[in-house]
């Protein structure tokens, strides 16, 4: 199983060990665009893995907070009451660049940077450029992938 996020389209592919696409989601990715430096809100480019898999037993739209379930679960009045929050929803698929100098170690390291694959409220979700560097995904879409890709599953961000 291997990833691949095409930053043009704003979707993801879940692929099998021959390049065969198996399932295509929609994501949103970076308002800032592409990449790899601490502090741009972009989205890294180039090969990762996930790093580690995060909320698997959760209820879906639990929300997170430091990669910790809050104890709350997203709802559009939770969302209208605090409409500046960057929800963190359902899973985290904790995403290491695999590439030195490039999105791994110093400061641009891709997993310093905490980039995820995340879910976000369903209601707000659209298939466009609307993140801080992180690629959101609809929950239902996001528990489908999570079950399907174990920890060091190969990710490969491109922009085209």
């Amino acid at each position: 199983m291997k990833l691949r996020i095409n930053l043009a389209d704003q979707e993801l592919e879940l692929l099998d060990d021959e390049d065969t696409v198996l399932r295509r989601y929609p994501v949103s990715t970076a308002v800032n665009g592409p990449g790899e430096e601490a502090g741009s809100y972009r989205t890294p480019r180039g090969r990762h893995i996930v790093r580690a898999r995060i909320g698997a037993e959760q209820p879906l739209n639990t929300v997170f907070a430091g990669r910790r379930p809050t104890g709350e679960i997203y709802s559009p009045e939770l969302g209208a009451s605090q409409p500046d929050r960057d929800w963190i929803l359902t899973r985290i698929l904790w995403l290491s660049g695999a590439e030195p100098g490039f999105n791994r170690l110093g400061r641009c390291d891709s997993m310093r940077r905490y980039i995820y694959i995340h879910g976000t409220p369903d209601e707000l979700f659209e298939q466009a450029p609307r993140s801080h560097g992180c690629i959101r995904m609809r929950n239902d879409d996001l528990v489908e992938l999570f079950d399907a890709v174990p920890a060091f599953t190969p990710v490969e961000i491109v922009e085209a």
